[in-house]
């Protein structure tokens, strides 16, 4: 039977298994203030003292009425609703594990429920905060999550969707864009709620972008601009008319880049919103303008800076300096040196007629900042002007250009590390290729070990393992490795059990023959050498067994943001974007930033974007050239087709015809290959 039992007759019993609890005291004592005890508590008299009562179970609640006390909300004798229970302290203990073992919490959906049905009876967002013990944006942040889309709230009802990626469906309040990304995405549990958010978000703006931040709210929403506020993320709100903020931006460049060619006197200063001038400037000539000699004051500032420098260097090498004074010699070291930069990097001196020949851009910062460039540029060549060919003067040293991916047009030169690590990608696909082949990888090791030439085979096939220019930890996930592995985990290694090698070599001969073909198989696949030495071509006889093996890379490779279009600079995506869209798409993105360029590319090159089916099948094909087995490193360093000598044999691809978006059994994925591709953004593309 249920009775009363004063507050202050009641104490915590050391039976009670309930230590701590998922959620504040503060908040269970505010909604026990609002509602009063809506389940009793079960207690056991204790013979000393006598009267007292331990609390067996409802420990929380028992606290949580001591705190309302301990702040005079209810008085010390406050009748509490009890059950009580006699029994051993075994019992005791049993009583209250299964009590607190068989309570469930409320789901994120009940809590949205349970706003939104004291919201409709009158309340506001305060009073359901304070009844509740939280936050009053935890109660829009439930209440934004109950305005979510049908199918996707009766997914986090349900459980099959986590709460993670129900916030990022609700970064945005339009219910057809949760729809759309929703329906590509679904519940799948390799997609991370930050995909999703990416997914959502995409063709809306950021409120730190910098066209914002130069336009600011103010003018966007007097515009007729919408904000919608993340109410999970206080920096992730969203302007969803993007294109106000641009015309907006656009206005304004526009204007001051008009102001300062007639200050300056140029004959043209274009606008662009961003710091990166490489694509505009791609097709202008470069103006080396003499710089003005310094003044006597500069001079003076540079001995005394250099003066400091060695003042600097000499106390800093003192073993006794404090870590203060340290970090402020540091501090002060990189102030001078930036002074020191200034006075060294001074500006050029024009003379009137050349300023009436030559521009530069207006550039837009992350700070939403404008700043005019300082590099000068002519639409034709200007006498004396010394930049031309395939020599570019650097520090008053020359040096031949960098090599240049002919696969990008006008797209900057990949880095070394990236050409490594694409060549380690590019041999982990032929090693998953080979794997099908025992009979080949048979022939090409016995060729390999019996030649006597100079010829390079591309294989380690008598070391213990290939030395790969980039460590196996920075190689990014890929299907063909994951398939190596998988592979690999297949074998039949009983043999590799026994101690000794005698014993282990017996076992071995014991195989069948497809087990040892595959083992053959393996050593052979896991044998191949990424690239020939420092060279950033291909093994011209890894080209021909690519070839014999009809090696679709596209079906086992794709480039990701992870592999590829993180590590480029964003005029070689829009370079990219142009070779299979054209103008038209690579414009598209010219403002964008360089992460949300790359993961476009990344959706549109798995082939999940809406676009033409042309678009779609080019970018399906697109591969790097980084990335393709008939590429070799002719005499002057440039990439080029390795067709000499390549027929069609056996059924081979012709040289050079992998990755040229010309083949069509090219597919970015294939039936007999499991899908290991991981996560990858849906974003919607137009043609």
């Amino acid at each position: 039977m249920i009775t009363t039992i004063p507050l202050n007759k009641l104490r915590l019993s050391a039976a009670n298994v309930r230590k701590t609890g998922p959620r504040s005291l503060e908040q269970l004592a505010a909604d026990i203030g609002a509602r009063g005890v809506l389940q009793n508590l079960v207690v056991t008299p204790v013979k000393k003292p006598r009267g007292i009562f331990d609390v067996m179970a409802g420990g929380r609640r028992y606290q949580a009425l001591m705190l309302l006390a301990e702040t005079g909300r209810i008085p010390e004798d406050f009748p509490v609703p009890v059950l009580v229970k006699a029994g051993s302290e075994a019992e005791q203990t049993e009583t209250s594990l299964a009590e607190n073992f068989q309570r469930m919490a409320m789901t994120p959906a009940d809590e949205c429920k349970a706003f939104q049905h004291f919201i409709a009876e009158g309340d506001d967002l305060d009073a359901v905060a304070t009844r509740f013990g939280v936050t009053r944006r935890f109660v829009e942040g439930r209440l934004r999550l109950a305005s979510l889309a049908p199918p996707i709230f009766e997914a986090l009802a349900e459980g099959v969707l986590t709460l993670d990626k129900a916030k990022a469906y609700a970064s945005t309040d339009n219910l057809e864009k949760q729809l759309r990304v929703f329906e590509t995405y679904g519940t799948q549990g390799y997609y991370n709620a930050d995909a999703i958010k990416r997914a959502i978000q995409h063709e809306t703006m950021r409120a730190g972008d910098p066209i914002a931040l130069l336009v600011g709210e103010g003018a966007y929403v007097s515009a007729g601009g919408h904000v919608t506020r993340d109410l999970f993320d206080a920096d992730g709100d969203r302007w969803t008319n993007p294109e106000i903020a641009e015309r907006i931006a656009s206005e304004l460049m526009t204007a001051e880049a008009t102001r300062l060619g007639a200050e300056t006197g140029m004959a043209w200063i274009r606008p662009i919103a961003s710091t990166n001038t490489y694509t505009e400037a791609s097709a202008l000539y470069r103006v080396r303008v003499p710089q003005r000699a310094m003044t006597d004051d500069e001079v003076q500032a540079q001995a005394l800076i250099e003066e400091r420098f060695a003042q600097i260097e000499t106390a800093m090498e003192d073993d006794g300096l404090s870590d203060e004074a340290h970090e402020e010699l540091e501090v002060e070291f990189e102030d001078l040196r930036a002074q020191y930069a200034a006075i060294e990097n001074r500006p050029g001196e024009l003379d009137a007629e050349t300023r009436g020949k030559i521009g530069t851009f207006l550039t837009l910062t992350a700070k939403g900042e404008l700043v005019l460039d300082t590099t000068f540029y002519s639409e034709t060549p200007i006498q004396g002007d010394n930049d031309s060919g395939d020599i570019v003067t650097v520090g008053g040293h020359v040096r031949s250009k960098p090599q240049i991916d002919p696969s990008i047009p006008g797209g900057k030169a990949l880095s070394a590390k990236l050409s490594d690590s694409l060549a380690v990608q590019r041999r982990d696909v032929l090693s998953a290729a080979l794997l099908a082949q025992p009979a080949l990888a048979l022939d090409y090791a016995l060729f390999a070990l019996v030649d006597t030439g100079r010829a390079t085979y591309g294989t380690t096939i008598a070391k213990r393992r290939p030395e790969d220019p980039v460590p196996a930890r920075e190689i990014p996930a890929s299907r063909a490795r994951e398939y190596l592995a998988e592979v690999q985990g297949e074998l039949d290694a009983s043999w590799t059990e026994h101690s000794s090698e005698v014993a282990r070599f017996d076992a071995f001969r014991d195989l069948d023959d497809d087990a040892k073909a595959a083992w053959l198989a393996m050593t052979v696949a896991t044998s191949l050498e990424a690239k020939p030495g420092y060279s950033s071509g291909t093994n011209p006889l890894q080209g021909r067994l690519a070839d014999l093996l009809e090696v679709d890379v596209a079906a086992w490779w794709r480039p990701t943001s992870e592999n590829f279009f993180d590590r480029v600079s964003k005029s070689t995506l829009l370079a990219i974007l142009g070779e299979v869209g054209g103008p038209a798409l690579s414009g598209r993105y010219a403002g964008s930033k360089k992460g949300e360029v790359s993961g476009s590319c990344q959706t549109l090159f798995a082939g999940q974007a809406v676009s033409e089916p042309e678009t779609r099948d080019k970018a399906l094909a697109w591969l790097p050239k980084a990335m393709q087995f008939h590429v070799i490193a002719g005499e002057d360093g440039e990439l080029e087709a390795a067709s000499e000598g390549l027929d069609d044999g056996d059924g081979g691809l012709e040289a050079g015809a992998i990755g040229d978006g010309e083949d069509e059994g090219n597919s970015a994925q294939s039936d007999d290959i499991p899908d290991h591709s991981g996560s990858a953004e849906i974003e919607a593309l137009a043609a």
